[in-house]
């Protein structure tokens, strides 16, 4: 039977690539994926594909030289757009934005006969836009591309002064401003910690030999309005370490905000002005009526994708769909966002696959990982040398998974004494807000904010929500008072227990989050399977 050549970018762990392995139709020639630990978990767990790193730098000419023509390009390029910008200064934006353009210029330079990217759901959302540069021009003309206007917040109105446009408008007046990045990052730790007194106690006490050793850096004299913010700002922070601060109470703290809250929102409008310069973005004007705010076109990610790869200079017919892995047999209710393009002369109409399963027929969690209940994890990765099963007739999704003598990656974070108060009184699908407010404190700074995952256990008899970096969100095992292990993790996204992940066991549960679950890929793929065999 024929086998259709793949190449996976942004291949992370490798979820994607397995499930199209596992249809046993398609051979993965390249990955690329720049991450060191996910692609040690790649190269181990995929031994016969070339894994390369930056996909920015990829010769797809030497490729097709290597390889042959590619029959089909799948991955999940990262992608936030500029939605994201108005919280603070964010240098992942502006890259982000170049690896969907990268993931376009594979497809364009291999031309192959299919593709499928996959991402969050919001991505056909129209929040979800890229800023227009001007590389950007001739594309969007040559496209048709629809554009529209979009005011990017710099600056709110109570932290505006006389002259913030002419400032933000200026390449070296932004560069004269603008603090190093070690500066702005310790600033605004202590700013961000000014909302819960013992977190910012805490703070003072950690990075107080870096906050003195820059703060006579920007105390001064002056009348200029931004370096005498600047000014205000550092001098509060070291009055407090050269002064007997007694009364640290949240009088002391709002105080403390009030100094630094100028100078921070200020550093971060700076930021964001300089991102514009640096990405070459084209800004119509800067307007101060009532925010500053650029004026900047801007086009939907969908948009740009489809527009150029419809045309009829690339001849694909596409599909999307939000698909959620639960209705392929996953036990997880994970919505991602997937395209899928096939070349118009192999099919003038597509569609990604329809569920496989009712809800009533929803995988559970139990259905993953009850097997491996009484197995007891490690919390150590150099602890992590394979646990010996038992024997066990299991069948089903657990049968499926269960396919190594030795268990790894069955690693937990410690659990503390706090944790293990909370972990005993919170019972199946209930997560931090059901505690009492007595077992709630010392943790979060806003505590009524705290998402509904954090401290979740999990429900035996249920899907259970969206896998992401489980340590961080602190899931607890359904029965168990402990944490869900990495494999159990794992399992939840269907990956097998012979997959095994590589890195620190911080870096395994984010590898583990951010796959994709190789059962709905698979499903994926088999449907493309229906169109390249024709």
């Amino acid at each position: 039977m024929e086998k259709y050549s793949v190449v996976d970018l942004f291949a992370g762990a490798g979820g994607l690539s397995l499930g199209f392995l596992q249809t046993g139709r398609f051979d993965i020639k390249v990955a690329f994926e720049n991450n060191p630990d996910m692609q040690a978990t790649y190269k181990k767990n995929h031994p016969g594909v070339e894994v390369l790193g930056d996909v920015c730098q990829a010769d797809y000419s030497a490729m097709k030289d290597k390889y042959g023509d590619i029959d089909v390009v799948i991955g999940g390029p990262p992608c936030q757009g500029f939605s994201n910008a108005n919280r603070q200064k964010n240098h992942a934006v502006s890259m982000n934005n170049m690896l969907v353009k990268q993931y376009i210029r594979a497809i364009l330079e291999l031309n192959p006969k299919a593709f499928v990217m996959e991402n969050v759901s919001m991505l056909k959302s129209d929040v979800h836009r890229f800023y227009m540069t001007r590389s950007d021009i001739d594309c969007v003309r040559k496209y048709k591309i629809s554009t529209k206007e979009t005011r990017l917040l710099l600056l709110e109105k109570k932290y505006l002064f006389e002259g913030a446009a002419d400032i933000v408008s200026s390449p070296l007046r932004i560069a004269s401003y603008l603090w190093p990045e070690e500066h702005y990052q310790l600033l605004n730790v202590i700013y961000k910690a000014t909302k819960n007194i013992k977190k910012l106690k805490k703070a003072l006490v950690k990075h107080k030999s870096a906050l003195l050793r820059i703060a006579d850096k920007h105390i001064s004299d002056s009348s200029d309005y931004i370096l005498s913010h600047d000014s205000v700002a550092f001098s509060a922070v070291k009055e407090y370490f050269l002064t007997d601060v007694a009364d640290e109470n949240d009088y002391f703290a709002q105080t403390l905000r009030e100094s630094i809250e100028c100078s921070v929102m200020i550093q971060r409008m700076l930021g964001k002005a300089q991102e514009i310069f640096a990405n070459d973005i084209i800004v119509e004007d800067y307007s101060e009526t009532d925010d500053l705010t650029a004026a900047i076109r801007s086009f939907a990610v969908y948009d740009y994708l489809t527009s150029i790869l419809q045309s009829e200079d690339n001849g694909y017919v596409i599909d999307h769909k939000v698909l959620c892995a639960a209705d392929y047999g996953a036990p997880q209710k994970r919505n991602r966002f997937v395209v899928m393009g096939v070349k118009k002369e192999l099919a003038s109409k597509i569609a990604l696959p329809s569920p496989e399963m009712d809800e009533d027929e929803y995988k559970t969690v139990r259905d993953a990982i009850e097997d491996i209940e009484d197995v007891e994890p490690v919390t150590e990765v150099s602890d992590d040398i394979g646990i010996v099963l038992n024997e066990k007739d299991v069948d089903g999704l657990a049968g499926l998974l269960r396919d190594s003598e030795r268990l790894y990656n069955h690693v937990i974070t410690k659990t503390t004494a706090t944790a293990m108060e909370r972990f005993k009184a919170i019972k199946q699908g209930e997560n931090f807000h059901s505690l009492d407010d007595a077992l709630k404190t010392n943790t979060y700074t806003d505590v009524s904010r705290t998402q509904n995952t954090i401290y979740l256990r999990l429900n035996y008899d249920e899907p259970s929500g969206t896998v992401v970096n489980v340590r961080k969100s602190m899931w607890i095992h359904p029965v168990k008072n402990r944490a869900v292990s990495i494999r159990e993790a794992a399992r939840l996204q269907t990956f097998p227990d012979s997959f095994i992940f590589c890195g620190t066991k911080d870096k395994q549960y984010q590898q583990v989050g951010n796959a994709v679950p190789p059962i709905m890929a698979k499903a994926i793929a088999n449907k493309l399977c229906r169109y390249l065999s024709k």
